[in-house]
């Protein structure tokens, strides 16, 4: 890839604990006791470790400008342990003097001397995953804290300091109402948060909200009008509110776009430790395994899937990660990439979505309109060769 991807490079911190799962989630995460966490925060470091140690013996890239803790929660854990993690991470990179650390938790997982140690440890954005500001959303699904348990912890946090939170907020809960989302929204709004991720429910299998939607043939959920008529609001209420749409689900105030994230969209290099944590290094893919005993037994030799990507897999991967944010896809910089001329790989797909009003063309970049973003899945799977 071209020189920016060198010079950068993202690390993502796996913490698969809970303390009670979600009926809607799908992640690798679980409850743990004590010990089990104390032997993972050991193993993780040993990869961290490691990985710094073959990096130097390949005289590769070991400069990184983001680190991101996911989960899980990565909050459950005691606050020594994020500062073992963080020590280990810069023993084995070098962050830069701006990297941006974030730290994903939850509310009822926050104390003050958490904070400030975050703080002390160098992270210097919050996640925090608050979905819903009704009780009862958050009762129906499954959430451990109320929105008062929310704002306490909001108000620790920026009396610790913190000046670039977000916060996850979630669309067509089961019994929710779009003038109860709109309340939602604007309550959020009034919190003067510099990020806002704004999802709407995407109910996976093998979950237990699954099963609820199954056994009430879906009338648990919002309607299909609902649930658009919410996605509108979104885009208006937060719009309105100064809040830049930069990705499909990503609203920022200007200057507080998620970096690591955009990592992802933009195909710059990234290394997942921890069980299940993914990694995009040169044109190898690959994933960590999702089994907790054997990676405690083996943190350092434990890849469960590798992929060697071909050019035509970076140039799909290029086209439905790039069209995800609202800059779109450069063809200029495509043919820089890659070698190729867009054109001649995608310009009918690309002319035929342009003159259904899918895409628009400002000079040589590309971009999803209004209503491409709302049908984004279908127009996304026509860029695999």
């Amino acid at each position: 890839m071209g020189s920016d991807t060198i010079r950068q490079k993202g690390i993502y911190i796996h913490i698969p604990f809970c303390i009670s799962k979600c009926i809607y989630c799908d992640f690798c995460s679980a409850p743990a006791d004590e010990d089990t966490k104390e032997q993972y925060v050991s193993a993780l470091c040993r990869e961290i470790r490691q990985a710094g140690i073959e990096a130097e013996q390949k005289g590769e890239n070991r400069t990184a400008s983001t680190v991101f803790f996911g989960g899980g929660t990565p909050s459950i854990l005691r606050s020594a342990q994020i500062v073992e993690i963080m020590n280990a991470v810069r023993e084995a990179f070098r962050l830069t003097d701006d990297a941006e650390i974030t730290m994903e938790c939850n509310p009822g997982t926050l104390t003050k001397e958490k904070l400030e140690t975050y703080r002390y440890a160098g992270v210097n954005r919050l996640s925090i995953g608050l979905q819903s500001t009704n009780n009862r959303d958050l009762k129906n699904l499954g959430r451990i804290h109320t929105y008062e348990q929310f704002e306490e912890s909001y108000i620790e946090a920026r009396l610790a300091g913190f000046n670039n939170i977000n916060v996850d907020i979630m669309s067509a809960i089961p019994g929710q109402t779009p003038e109860k989302y709109a309340e939602n929204l604007r309550r959020v709004v009034a919190l003067k948060t510099e990020h806002i991720s704004a999802y709407s429910l995407i109910v996976e299998e093998n979950t237990p909200l699954y099963d609820m939607v199954e056994r009430t043939h879906g009338r648990i959920l919002p309607s299909e009008e609902d649930d658009r008529r919410m996605y509108t609001m979104t885009k208006e209420i937060l719009g309105e509110a100064g809040y830049n749409r930069y990705e499909i689900s990503n609203y920022a105030k200007p200057g507080y776009e998620c970096r690591h994230n955009c990592f992802y969209w933009n195909r710059t290099e990234y290394l997942g430790f921890g069980i299940a944590a993914a990694s995009l290094s040169g044109n190898r893919r690959y994933t960590n395994t999702s089994d907790m005993a054997s990676y405690l037994a083996n943190p350092i030799h434990n890849r469960a899937e590798e992929q060697i990507l071909t050019v035509e897999d970076e140039m799909e991967e290029y086209m439905f990660l790039g069209l995800r944010m609202m800059k779109g896809v450069d063809k200029t910089e495509f043919a820089r990439l890659f070698g190729k001329d867009y054109d001649e790989v995608y310009g009918d797909i690309t002319r035929r979505h342009i003159e259904q009003g899918l895409m628009a063309a400002e000079g040589s970049r590309l971009c999803l309109t209004d209503i491409g973003i709302d049908i984004s899945n279908t127009v996304m799977a026509d860029y695999i060769l």
